[in-house]
């Protein structure tokens, strides 16, 4: 038997498996990062669907009438336990980048000091309430830019 034969056999053996290889490795590294954009794509929308329900609700509750101080700050914390926000903040602050989960981070409390404002005795007077909306909306812009940034580049 020829050395060189089995030698040149055995080497085209090891270059198949190692290209096989690197190839499934290629393929597993790009469905797996598809896979976490995916995740990523998800959780983004339903937090800014969250973040964004809540402003609203707290809008339209600051518009009603007939209820007492009282039933209006429990309502404003029904509203924003009842919008899956604080769930999904914590994902955010898991999942995200850390830049993107300060920035979510930020997006809540502003929304979170929002539903502060109804501890005041009449938010329909409440000098403060302008510039905590306009605080809302500049931290979900900021918010969607930065998740709309990592979904293109990550």
């Amino acid at each position: 038997m020829d050395w060189g034969t089995l030698a040149g056999t055995a080497l085209g053996a090891v270059l198949g498996v190692g290209t096989t290889l690197l190839t499934e490795r290629s393929r597993w590294h790009r469905e797996n990062s598809a896979r976490e954009r995916a995740v990523r794509q998800q959780l983004y929308a339903e937090y800014l669907g969250a973040l964004s329900l809540t402003t609203h609700r707290l809008r339209d509750l600051k518009r009603s009438t007939g209820l007492t101080r009282q039933e209006r700050i429990d309502e404003a914390g029904r509203i924003l336990g009842s919008t899956n926000a604080y769930h999904l903040r914590y994902q955010m602050l898991i999942i995200a980048p850390e830049h993107l989960g300060d920035t979510a981070n930020e997006a809540f409390r502003r929304i979170r000091d929002l539903r502060d404002r109804f501890d005041e005795p009449e938010i329909n007077a409440d000098p403060e309430w302008s510039s905590s909306m306009s605080a809302v909306s500049q931290s979900l812009e900021a918010l969607r830019t930065a998740m709309r940034s990592d979904l293109t580049t990550g």
